[in-house]
């Protein structure tokens, strides 16, 4: 486009122009398409009208509203907060389709922080077994800060012995703590099973049923202990049984003879174990007992007692 003028004509006035020359000229533009100062019809678009700017801030989203909360737990009141070993579990209050309260946050450790937008909630925090649910309100206008959550809980270290104090091969221990409390049924609710001698188990306080097995056999004995918010309840249980191995010999204190069928009953003639071997290993609770060796189609027996912590071998003579 080559610029021939710099002078400006207001719009209205072309327009005006045109109007004119296209109304009263239209046969001579058709006669004399030669002459320079025809001035041919302009195809301009209309005018359009724009609606005032509006302001941009009318179309951001809405400001949430968040309130950081920091919450802790102590095993008691006079208890510092726990710096480890903590779940921390937050649940829209709100059932699902399912009926199951949807789990919004979690975290793992000591102290936790969460942002909550206002609304209801709840929190639930364990220690092991142990563990208290709490509803928190947050409020919009009111921040929280901390929330301090009172476990009222303390620790459970189980261990036994034999006799006058006779170590038991932790191998051959195994502790399952109930409830002390019984159902409609008459039963205890199992909290855990298989704890292992020495073994430190996060308890919410209370009193618990305890189970202690030694061996596999009958050597079972049952305890209520308590356990303390705050504190580590240690608690060793006596078993009077002792370890027995059975061995079919010729001759006192001979070899073991293989292929041995063994049947153990008590005074009341009731079978307690079946095993078969050269020298099997059995605990046995204390009491009277019968040794039944089957070799071949030989079968031998022999009486003997089972002594609280008196561990040793039962021989049955072959002749």
């Amino acid at each position: 486009m080559i610029l021939l003028s710099r002078k400006i004509t207001p719009l209205a006035a072309v327009l005006t122009a045109v109007f004119v020359l296209w109304t009263h000229s239209s046969g001579s533009l058709a006669q004399d398409t030669t002459n320079s100062n025809i001035i041919l019809p302009l195809n301009l678009p209309g005018l359009t009208q724009f609606a005032p700017t509006q302001d941009a801030t009318a179309f951001s989203p809405p400001t949430r509203i968040l309130r950081n909360v920091e919450l802790n737990a102590q095993l008691a009141e006079d208890s510092q907060p726990l710096e480890h070993g903590l779940t921390w579990r937050v649940y829209n209050p709100v059932p699902d389709n399912e009926g199951k309260l949807p789990i919004l946050a979690t975290s793992e450790g000591g102290k936790a922080h969460f942002e909550f937008e206002p609304g209801e909630y709840f929190v639930h925090v364990a220690f092991g077994l142990a563990g208290v649910t709490r509803k928190l309100t947050v409020l919009a206008d009111e921040p929280l800060d901390k929330q301090s959550f009172i476990l009222n809980a303390g620790g459970l270290m189980l261990n036994a012995v034999s006799g006058n104090d006779v170590r038991i091969a932790p191998s051959k221990l195994r502790f399952s703590i109930y409830a002390s409390e019984r159902d409609e049924n008459d039963d205890r609710q199992l909290v855990v099973s298989d704890v292992k001698p020495n073994q430190i188990v996060r308890l919410n306080e209370g009193t618990y049923h305890v189970i202690s097995e030694y061996g596999d056999v009958n050597a079972v004995i049952r305890s209520d202990i308590n356990v303390t918010a705050g504190k580590l309840t240690e608690a060793t249980i006596l078993h009077r049984a002792a370890q027995i191995t059975l061995k079919l010999v010729s001759e006192a204190g001979g070899e073991a003879i293989a292929d041995t069928a063994w049947s153990i009953t008590n005074s009341a003639g009731d079978l307690i174990n079946e095993s078969v071997g050269a020298f099997p290993s059995m605990v046995l609770a204390e009491g009277d007992y019968t040794a039944i060796a089957r070799h071949k189609e030989k079968l031998l027996r022999r009486d003997f007692n089972i002594i609280s912590g008196r561990n040793y071998d039962v021989e049955v003579l072959l002749q």
